[in-house]
């Protein structure tokens, strides 16, 4: 399989995205002020009129799409745009991922109170996003570059934010094409808050110098 990456940038373009990603943070932050702020409405309004107003700058000049995938300065992939790990997304957390030698995708994650769907607890729409990155990394990193075909979520106790969880998936078998996964998130006592299986697909087109193991 060939992906179309783009080359690492240059020292400049590193200190653009360097800025980007600050900004980026500070954005975090300002959601969550907005999510929790308790200031009179003629403070309301006067940030407001802030905001319009950097809006406007930023929209000065615009991509097409969001930052591309890449190789950074340290030849680690990376893609500064992505909705969970992407640094210099404000919608992500971002999610910083590990991997272990025995094939787990594993990451250290406190949800915050934009995150809230039931009172005092995440939705469960953010619980499926996180898990769904987790478990195609997992089988990424196997070797099995594929698509989410089917995810199956079990809520068994309610995921707080402003806490410190684990999330961790991996890879349970291969067929072929098919790469079946398992994640969870679990507290920091142990306890399994979220469950997730789901079955990845390998795009035909993805197949070339693809080898199956003896599983798949």
């Amino acid at each position: 399989m060939t992906l179309d990456l783009v080359v690492p940038q240059e020292s400049g373009d590193e200190a653009r995205l360097a800025a980007l990603t600050v900004l980026a943070q500070q954005v975090r932050e300002l959601v969550d002020a907005v999510v929790l702020t308790d200031v009179p409405e003629d403070e309301v309004t006067a940030v407001t009129a802030e905001i319009v107003a950097l809006a406007d700058r930023l929209n000065a000049t615009r991509r097409a799409t969001p930052l591309p995938h890449e190789f950074g300065p340290d030849g680690r992939f990376r893609h500064l745009g992505n909705a969970v790990t992407g640094e210099a997304n404000p919608h992500a957390l971002p999610l910083v991922i590990e991997r272990t030698a025995d094939g787990v995708s594993r990451a250290e994650v406190t949800f915050r109170p934009a995150h809230e769907g039931p009172p005092g607890s995440v939705h469960g729409g953010v619980s499926a996003m996180i898990l769904d990155h987790l478990l195609g990394d997992a089988v990424a990193t196997s070797g099995r570059p594929s698509v989410t075909g089917t995810l199956s979520i079990r809520y068994r106790q309610p995921v707080p934010y402003g806490e410190p969880l684990v999330a961790s998936a991996a890879v349970s078998r291969g067929e072929g094409r098919k790469t079946w996964a398992d994640g969870a998130i679990v507290s920091s006592e142990g306890k399994t808050l979220v469950e997730a299986t789901a079955l990845f697909i390998t795009p035909a087109q993805w197949m070339d110098g693809y080898q199956p193991t003896e599983n798949g």
